[in-house]
């Protein structure tokens, strides 16, 4: 029965991050363009309730056509992607000027904080 336990703990998948500490993240890597509240964008478009919602589909930002003909919703596993390179290798054309977040704790903190707000 021991076997089994161990066996079946090492198939549990991979914790989430921090919410917490990816506040702290947003704060470094994100809020000078974008922000965590709803109907206010800045020089990004707003991120609240950003998981689970369409590429491109705040009715009062100004995307790129990049970003309003990409065909994805902002899942965890498309953010964590995303955000993982630079915003212009991953949507050629995009406006975004950001390089990547090459941490792999902060991007899964950063992702947990961004699924707390909706």
């Amino acid at each position: 029965m021991t076997g089994m336990l161990c066996y079946g703990a090492s198939a549990l998948p991979a914790l989430a991050g921090d919410a917490d500490a990816g506040k702290d993240v947003f704060k470094q890597e994100c809020a000078e363009c974008h922000t965590t509240k709803e109907g206010k964008n800045k020089k990004g478009p707003s991120l609240f309730g950003i998981v689970g919602r369409n590429a491109g589909s705040i009715a009062d930002y100004n995307y790129s056509d990049a970003l309003k003909n990409a065909k994805w919703v902002w899942t965890e596993d498309k953010l964590h992607w995303y955000l993982s390179q630079p915003a212009k290798q991953a949507n050629p054309g995009t406006k975004m000027k950001y390089s990547g977040l090459d941490n792999a704790k902060q991007l899964d903190d950063l992702i947990s904080y961004l699924q707390t707000n909706h």
